[in-house]
């Protein structure tokens, strides 16, 4: 019985370790560093994001009243064009997408031609 327990209790101790190195190794291949992340650095791209999507909404003349306001889908993706980093997507009811880089949440995409003026050049 006393050698059951010990198998037992050294199974669960290797699930523990693979599972911790599982998790770490998908942190480091997401690019995420937990030391970096603070809730200052989430509600500044939080901020950033939001702010483009209001101001686009309002300000600009060609930009449909639905525009930035009904979100439907918004995901994380890798960036295979630049070949480094991820971008979060933001997916909106009336088909349009915009794309945010999540380390300084700038505009770096978008379908909406009101946007162009404020993309990075790409000369």
């Amino acid at each position: 019985m006393k050698g059951f327990i010990v198998v037992v209790l050294g199974i669960i101790a290797a699930l523990l370790i693979v599972g911790g190195a599982v998790a770490y190794s998908f942190m480091n291949e997401l690019g995420v560093n937990m030391e970096d992340i603070d809730s200052n650095t989430i509600d500044k791209i939080k901020d950033k994001v939001s702010n483009v999507a209001s101001s686009e909404s309002s300000d600009s003349p060609s930009a449909s009243s639905s525009e930035g306001s009904n979100i439907v889908d918004e995901v994380v993706k890798f960036n295979a064009q630049n070949g480094e980093g991820y971008y979060r997507e933001v997916t909106y009811s009336d088909g349009g997408f915009r794309q945010y880089d999540t380390e300084s949440g700038d505009l770096i995409g978008s379908s909406y031609d009101s946007d162009k003026d404020k993309l990075p050049s790409l000369e």
